[in-house]
């Protein structure tokens, strides 16, 4: 048993309250405790105090410690309750604590999955141009239960997702001008493989790019042709030719085009 002999406000913080608590053998127990524990237990100076209440009064000022950390996380932006487990844990709050708290901050919609799950996917469709493949794979790792990842994913349409990558591949078909269009297109699937996109929407998309890209083609032969030309134009006769068909054939170029290109080089020498 003991009595509460001072009250006095914390001097870095206004909302912290210092309880001085006299024990019967004479020793001083100082704890700090939330303005709302203070108020919650009615604390105040001459209140005798046991034990087993002071253990109470401590617990739940972890608990509002610990709440007020989570309210400070999720501050910044949603977040999923597996990232505020995770924060609380390395802050080293107790499970039993965390779990209270999580509990409280559902009833008070601080955090819901199902919410933060469509949230999540209107962002990312909007901003970061990922397909759903991979917006599933960060909801998965964020923890987000498999239910909610379905019901979420399923708004991001096949038309959504197909206007999406073909942003990206019309931005890689302007910076990669030069190559051969069987390079190109390995390439750029490659590229929506990476960001998510199923084969579906890909075939959609390349489809009208690749006769976007055949008109370039040649440029792009005639590009590469004469950096070739200028590296192997020291050898001659066969040397030459055999060296500017592997070296053009390893771009990606047919070998129609190759044979076609190399007849104007002989042309213009000629």
């Amino acid at each position: 048993m003991g009595i509460i002999t001072n009250i006095a406000v914390q001097p870095n913080s206004h909302e912290r309250f210092r309880v001085t608590v006299q024990r019967e053998n004479g020793e001083i127990d100082v704890i700090t405790v939330d303005q709302d524990v203070l108020l919650q237990f009615r604390l105040k100076k001459g209140m005798k105090i046991d034990e087993e209440l002071l253990q109470e009064i401590v617990y739940a000022d972890q608990v509002k410690k610990t709440y007020n950390q989570a309210l400070h996380f999720l501050s910044h932006r949603m977040r999923s309750e597996h990232e505020v487990i995770h924060h609380l844990a390395k802050k080293g709050a107790p499970e039993d604590v965390i779990a209270k708290v999580l509990h409280k901050l559902r009833e008070n919609k601080y955090v819901d999955d199902r919410e933060f799950a469509f949230a999540y996917v209107r962002t990312q469709k909007q901003t970061t141009a990922k397909g759903p493949y991979v917006i599933r794979k960060e909801l998965e790792k964020l923890g987000v239960a498999a239910e909610w990842i379905e019901q979420s994913i399923a708004m991001y349409s096949f038309d959504e997702q197909v206007k999406t990558a073909r942003s990206l591949c019309e931005k890689a078909r302007k910076q990669r001008a030069k190559q051969s269009l069987r390079q190109w297109k390995y390439q750029v699937e490659q590229l929506l493989y990476r960001k998510g996109f199923p084969q579906e929407v890909i075939d959609q998309v390349l489809l009208p790019e690749r006769d976007a890209k055949e008109e370039q083609e040649w440029e792009a032969l005639e590009y590469q042709g004469r950096k070739a030309h200028r590296r192997y134009e020291k050898y001659d006769g066969p040397v030459y030719e055999q060296k500017m068909k592997q070296a053009l054939y390893r771009k990606g170029f047919p070998l129609e085009m190759i044979e076609q290109f190399l007849n104007k080089l002989k042309e213009e020498k000629d």
